[in-house]
């Protein structure tokens, strides 16, 4: 049997992986999902972040926000569809949202349909999952949880793979967590991103439009198939979560002028706060925070101090701010600077805000 799938569920980790030094004169733009969230666990361990940055082990993050101001704020709300790393990771791709949208869409899926060299225009990213039965609800339990090996991916998507056809969907196995769906009524479908829904119920992140039913259908479907297959069998002999369901996100289509970030800004999507937070493991999102410390943000403080572009994005639950150099000023502005330094910031105070 395959290993277990090391493959990050969400698309958008794809980004470049930082080298261990920076490029001379490379602009960077450090992007953070889920830097924080609402959870009572999380803003009662803010204080514990703080007192890292006391104690000096968040060295670069506390260099950083000495430096940088913030320029940028984009605000949203916890019930949208989409979580605001997303909506910057497009805008930093050259993706532009109209102001009348109600629910805007994130082409993620096609996206990595374009990484992965599969031509077609529409696109969705389906990721098998475990819902988890409660008394009287559902709950979305993280998909790295199921430790999905290669060849259970394969099994259960070739099970499945012929009621998606019977739709006219063409369905292309990527990871075994990441599999994508091509029809042309993804180009503009409105489905709720996977962070979402992760430790919620599935069923309230499903929106109302009447699209939709089918993805409802075929989730039924599906479930009923996957009860009973050898796969879930053999995986709850061996004390592993059952795949009794899929999630379908990233619906859209990718603009033909959209393939490459929109300057010559390198894009980091940094990843290990989210992965913590999706498990709620509060004393794992701390220790995140120092390997980001000590990972592309050295190298983002590396290049500030070179006279680098850096920009840095922290998101949250409902808003995100980015942080840049402000602007140059005259050399009598610089001196008065330097004797009047502002109180620095709080981390936890910005995160609060997000």
């Amino acid at each position: 049997m395959s290993p277990a799938s090391h493959t990050p569920e969400s698309p958008l980790a794809n980004a470049p992986t930082p080298g261990s030094q920076a490029s001379g004169g490379e602009a960077m733009h450090v992007l953070v999902p889920w830097a924080a969230c609402l959870s009572p666990a999380c803003e009662a361990a803010l204080p514990e972040l703080d007192k890292l940055d006391q104690m000096g082990r968040l060295p670069h993050v506390r260099a950083l926000l000495n430096s940088l101001t913030a320029s940028t704020r984009y605000n949203g709300d916890e019930y949208a569809l989409l979580v605001p790393h997303e909506i910057l990771w497009a805008q930093a791709h050259g993706w532009s949202f109209p102001p009348d949208v109600a629910a805007p869409t994130v082409a993620t899926a096609a996206w990595l349909a374009r990484q992965s060299g599969l031509p077609g225009h529409a696109w969705g990213l389906i990721t098998p999952c475990h819902w988890a039965m409660g008394h009287d609800s559902l709950t979305m339990l993280p998909p790295q949880d199921l430790q999905l090996s290669q060849a259970d991916s394969h099994a259960l998507f070739e099970a499945a793979r012929p009621w998606f056809e019977s739709e006219g969907w063409q369905l292309h196995w990527v990871s075994p967590l990441q599999w994508l769906a091509h029809h042309p009524s993804l180009a503009d479908l409105p489905t709720a991103s996977l962070d979402r829904v992760v430790g919620r119920n599935p069923d309230v992140w499903l929106p109302s439009d009447p699209r939709v039913r089918l993805v409802r259908r075929l989730q039924a479907e599906v479930q009923m198939l996957w009860y009973q297959h050898p796969v879930n069998a053999q995986r709850e002999d061996q004390g592993l979560l059952s795949v009794n369901s899929f999630w379908l996100s990233g619906c859209g289509a990718w603009p033909d002028a959209s393939n490459e970030p929109a300057s010559a800004t390198r894009l980091y999507v940094e990843e290990g706060l989210r992965t913590a937070l999706m498990r709620m493991d509060i004393p794992a999102w701390l220790a995140a925070w120092e390997s980001l410390d000590a990972g592309v943000l050295a190298l983002a403080h590396q290049a500030m101090l070179q006279g680098c572009d850096v920009r840095f994005s922290l998101c949250g639950e409902r808003h995100a701010v980015t942080l840049t150099a402000p602007a140059p000023v005259g050399t009598w502005q610089t001196l008065v600077q330097r004797f009047r330094r502002p109180p620095s910031t709080r981390l936890s105070a910005l995160l609060q805000s997000l």
